[in-house]
């Protein structure tokens, strides 16, 4: 387990060595082609998981009333 997360932390490395030696303008083009969709899909992972939990409690209220 250790050699894996040695593995990881050396890919890791050279990626991030090889990102900050890249021209500061492809730097932003590749965050953003990055970040972008990574946060689009955390912010539609967090409304699909609040929307079905103020599902799961309205339910459970209306069930409650007579």
């Amino acid at each position: 387990m250790v050699d894996v997360v040695r593995a990881l932390a050396d890919w890791w490395d050279a990626v991030e060595l090889w990102l900050t030696q890249l021209p500061f303008g492809f730097q932003v083009v590749l965050a953003t082609v990055v970040l972008v969709p990574l946060c689009w899909g955390t912010a539609v992972a967090a409304d699909r998981a609040v929307d079905a939990a103020a599902s799961r409690i309205a339910a459970r209220r209306a069930a409650r009333r007579p």
